[in-house]
């Protein structure tokens, strides 16, 4: 099978094709980025750059007609509260991927994110209604809608992945844990953080890149699928487990920075959905 990676210069790509090839599939790359040769992931990838701002209607053999595609480009993360989510990236998205539908797609999975959940505490599974509380929700949430309408046009199976927290090598620079590390690197004596206590739902981008393969490659579970651990963990806990695993020490200047206001203090999600699709494609056993 041919498989198309979008975003395929970015974090999560980093991960997501190198699980898709270790599965036997040919990846097709793009990204908005021309020299694949900075990127050693693309090394086995056919690789041709696109801008999704552009519109080609050819963009489904210029991509090399692939047998279905993870959609992973998403610009101006992490801020997710910025305006350009709605007014640039929910159309360049949804023109590209209908140009790509009208050229002959017929399957496909997009990248969507726990935010779509709005401000809502607790285990979050995927019959709860979106309420979207930030830009970048409120644009994902709508490129979901928007497939949805296109399913009256074109006939394509897609799955709808919402993706929790993840983390691991090529994070941001801006992510807590690789601030954390930066800061262990200059011998820093202490490290500012909020308090600590709020709940969330983290995985290895690494486990978080397999699961994405395992939905994307298979067609009994399609629709929305929440992307998570399933298993609630305290920030303070992550950033503690994190220095014991390395053996290092620092002092943690808890309550330096106020909760952030875009997510709410206490969520993580529900994994029945996700566990089918692991059982039924022999990827293992999942934490509930």
């Amino acid at each position: 099978m041919t498989v198309l990676v979008t975003g395929a210069t970015g974090f999560l790509a980093r991960h997501v094709i190198p699980a898709i090839q270790r599965r036997g599939h040919t990846v097709v790359a793009t990204a908005i980025e021309g020299d694949a040769a900075a990127f050693p992931w693309l090394a086995n990838v056919r690789y041709h750059p696109y801008d999704l701002a552009q519109r080609d209607k050819n963009i489904f053999a210029r991509l090399e007609k692939p047998d279905t595609f993870v959609h992973l480009a998403w610009q101006g993360l992490p801020h997710y509260t910025e305006l350009y989510h709605i007014e640039r990236n929910l159309w360049n998205t949804y023109y590209f991927i209908k140009d790509m539908l009208a050229g002959g797609l017929r399957d496909l999975t997009v990248a969507g994110t726990c935010f779509e959940y709005g401000m809502r505490e607790g285990c979050l599974d995927e019959s709860m209604e979106p309420q979207p509380a930030n830009a970048y929700a409120v644009a994902k949430d709508t490129l979901r809608r928007f497939l949805n309408v296109l399913q009256n046009q074109y006939t394509f199976n897609h799955r709808w992945l919402r993706l929790f927290y993840l983390y691991g090598e090529g994070q941001s620079q801006s992510a807590l844990l690789a601030q954390l590390q930066a800061a262990l690197e200059r011998g820093d004596t202490s490290f500012n953080m909020s308090a600590g206590e709020q709940l969330r739902d983290y995985l290895p981008a690494a486990t978080m890149a397999d699961y994405i393969a395992a939905c994307a490659l298979q067609q009994n579970v399609l629709g929305i699928i929440n992307c998570c651990s399933g298993v609630a963990i305290s920030v303070r806990t992550l950033v503690e487990q994190y220095l014991a695993a390395r053996g290092a020490t620092i002092r943690l200047n808890l309550g330096y920075y106020p909760y952030p206001a875009h997510e709410p203090m206490n969520f993580w999600g529900d994994t029945a959905r996700l566990r089918r699709v692991l059982e039924e494609s022999g990827g293992g056993q999942h934490g509930s």
